[in-house]
């Protein structure tokens, strides 16, 4: 068996090594770390949670325990695609460089230009750095790429589902052709071929796992939900979050949940909250340093339920994670394997299990099919009623009440009698009988009848009312009449 002693790493960074506590290489470590140190370029593929960070750290701080840094000018590049696993990097360089006099800094968004630049002017040996500020920095004139040496693209795939496409190439265009470049990543899409073929010399291709499987240390389970009305399906979801926690009892000691929306976040986290749950919401738009406080709670221990977006799916490393729960099926496929890989790390048993309703069971086909797996099925602790007993929900019903409700009324008026058309020399005689008004008298009005419709004639009048005439007949009609009769 292969021993960290036995891939030529430098004495200190070994001592480092054995002072946290591991002897062993992952596969994945084994297999990246002998081709890195010759100087090649790298091409790593291994799901979440493998050790692929320490695959690229040990011989960078190897390579690089030899030389100094320059100010501004960084000798070596990590670019990640999120805040948290940036920061997950720099941690791990802090813990296996306590050795050596190497220097590093961490660009990211949240926190002050200024202390940044103060490092870079200082001269960095480790530049770890989201696209984005890194780009900041570099158009305000405060970086210089030229002095790069060895550059590596962390969770390649991440970066190119969130549209870091252009950015990556443009820093790979202001960085040295004779650096070094090591890509790792979880799954290999069609386009990072396109981009390794464009950006790695004759990659080294170590690949450990399948494409997109997941840890077979963790037991994944599957909840198929149908709410009993669509409008109480955020509800009876939650209660099912709920219900599942609860069954799990002390065997969850932590968990991360995750959502697909911002939105669903907070409101998860309130909802937890409510019921008497330690729970803490963290997502893009929360202000850095109250997403690293909730970080740091949720690894101490003080937060037990931490309800993230995807922002939290790569890059946060608590090895001692027991549960993930995926109250969304994510969109993606490949956020799934990133999802349960949360948990069941560094050789730990874990648990994953995921919430579908009826219109996320696409999605979860798809899971599915990337995984190469059936998840197995689990009743639901709690729900509205049997999937295929599930009457039509009211909002499906309205429809078809309105269009009764109008067949009633319409059954009403036909059944209901008709006034009868008096016949019309019943009506003229009538009519000539009356009394002409005076020029300056107001006809008198008769009281209106309130239970018959307007303009339905007058109160005792209902058969021989001349329909359409109103409560007042003009004085010309009445004469006309009396002159056709005289005459």
């Amino acid at each position: 068996m292969t021993k960290f002693t036995d891939l030529n790493l430098n004495p200190k960074v070994l001592k480092a090594i054995e002072e946290a506590g591991y002897e062993t290489p992952t596969p994945i470590q084994a297999g990246a770390i002998p081709p890195a140190l010759e100087g090649r370029d790298v091409l790593g593929i291994a799901q979440t949670g493998t050790g692929k960070t320490a695959s690229f750290t040990l011989p960078m701080i190897t390579l690089l325990a030899r030389g100094r840094a320059r100010a501004r000018m960084p000798r070596s590049l990590v670019l990640c695609p999120t805040r948290e696993l940036a920061a997950q990097v720099a941690e791990n360089f802090d813990v296996y460089t306590k050795h050596l006099k190497l220097t590093k800094a961490l660009l990211i968004g949240g926190v002050s230009f200024k202390e940044q630049e103060q490092l870079i002017d200082k001269g960095v040996d480790v530049l770890i750095a989201t696209p984005g500020r890194l780009l900041d920095h570099f158009e305000r004139g405060k970086l210089l790429l030229t002095g790069v040496q060895i550059m590596v693209v962390d969770e390649a795939d991440r970066m190119l589902d969130m549209g870091f496409i252009p950015d990556i190439e443009r820093i790979f265009s202001l960085t040295p052709f004779t650096r070094q470049t090591l890509f790792f990543s979880a799954t290999m899409a069609p386009e990072i071929e396109r981009i390794t073929n464009t950006f790695l010399s004759g990659p080294e291709r170590v690949e450990v796992a399948r494409q997109a499987t997941a840890s077979e240390t963790i037991e994944q389970g599957a909840v198929f939900f149908k709410a009993s009305r669509k409008d109480r399906e955020a509800s009876e979801k939650r209660a099912v979050l709920r219900a599942l926690i609860d069954k799990e009892g002390d065997a969850c000691t932590n968990a991360i949940i995750f959502c697909n929306r911002k939105v669903d976040v907070d409101i998860v986290a309130k909802s937890l909250k409510k019921y008497g749950y330690n729970a803490a919401p963290i997502h893009g738009d929360l202000d850095q340093s109250q997403r690293m406080r909730t970080l740091d709670g949720f690894r101490d221990g003080s937060v037990r339920l931490l309800i993230a977006s995807d922002v939290a799916a790569r890059g946060l490393d608590v090895p001692s994670v027991s549960h993930v729960f995926n109250f969304d099926v994510p969109s993606h496929a490949e956020d799934y394997v990133h999802r349960i890989g949360r948990t069941g790390r560094a050789g730990r048993q874990g648990k994953a299990f995921t919430i579908i309703v009826p219109k996320d069971e696409k999605n979860f086909e798809d899971v599915e099919a990337l995984i190469q797996k059936e998840i197995p099925r689990i009743d639901a602790p709690v729900r509205g009623t049997p999937a295929s007993d599930t009457p039509i929900a009211k909002d499906e019903e309205k429809p078809a009440k309105r269009s009764r409700s109008r067949s009633r009324r319409s059954e009403r008026s036909e059944t209901a009698p008709k006034p009868e058309a008096a016949p019309k020399t019943e009506a003229v005689s009538e009519v000539a009988a009356a009394p002409a008004p005076e020029a300056n008298d107001k006809p008198e009005r008769a009281p209106r009848n309130t239970d018959k419709p307007r303009g339905r004639g007058r109160k005792g009048e209902r058969e021989n009312t001349v329909v359409g005439m109103g409560d007042h007949m003009p004085e010309f009609i009445a004469l006309s009449f009396e002159q056709r009769r005289a005459g």
